[in-house]
């Protein structure tokens, strides 16, 4: 029972989510729409203060737009990035104390340290599922990668079983093996054999 109510309860999260970023969105549309309306006004410099509305509209639309890449990405660089510009705003457009600018600034040095040090390269993946066969010197044409290969007519397959003897590593569904900027993961496997194998390619900058 209490697999079953967790289930559910993952569901709905992301369900909720899902609504929470689409009503986010239909939003800062709208908003967006507006400010495009009202550009007029911006400019207008007998109107004051024009360019303070003009700089918390955007950073308050920008923001909108990272919160809901957060809602459904769930990566640790979203966070990074609403963090970061969160701090901007509060230091570019606020126009507080130089205390406070000065404490805003090391908190963005602090937030690229983070990121610097202790994120993994692999908290920000692109995966692609390709079948086992796949040249890999086609794969390496396609993503900018560099798979190792002795043979214009090594696959996939062949690069995986060679680096998982190389490591020891067992063969079945979901067994993984990394190397510098990229790992290959059996996605699918059929009366014993892989047919299926996901390059997951890490995007972090």
């Amino acid at each position: 029972m209490g697999k079953y109510a967790i289930l559910f309860l993952t569901y709905l999260t992301r369900v909720l989510e899902f609504i929470i970023a689409v009503l986010l969105a239909c939003g800062i549309i709208i908003m967006t729409f507006d400010m495009a309306v009202s550009i007029d006004a911006l400019t207008n410099l007998s109107i004051y203060p024009n360019y303070d509305d003009l700089l918390t509209g955007c950073f308050n639309l920008i923001i909108g737009v990272e919160l809901i890449r957060m809602l459904y990405l769930h990566t640790p660089i979203t966070v990074f990035e609403v963090l970061l510009f969160a701090i901007a705003r509060q230091i570019i457009v606020d126009h507080s104390s130089p205390l406070n600018s000065l404490l805003g600034v090391i908190a963005i040095a602090i937030l690229f340290a983070t990121r610097r040090f202790l994120f993994s390269p692999f908290d920000e993946t692109d995966k692609t599922i390709f079948r086992s066969s796949q040249k890999v010197y086609q794969v390496n044409r396609l993503f900018g990668l560099s798979i190792p290969y002795e043979e214009k007519s090594d696959s996939l397959l062949d690069v995986f079983l060679a680096k998982a003897n190389e490591e020891g590593a067992d063969i079945g569904t979901g067994a993984c093996v990394y190397f510098s900027d990229f790992g290959l993961r059996i996605a699918k496997m059929r009366d014993g054999k892989i047919t299926r194998i996901e390059v997951i390619r890490s995007i972090q900058q």
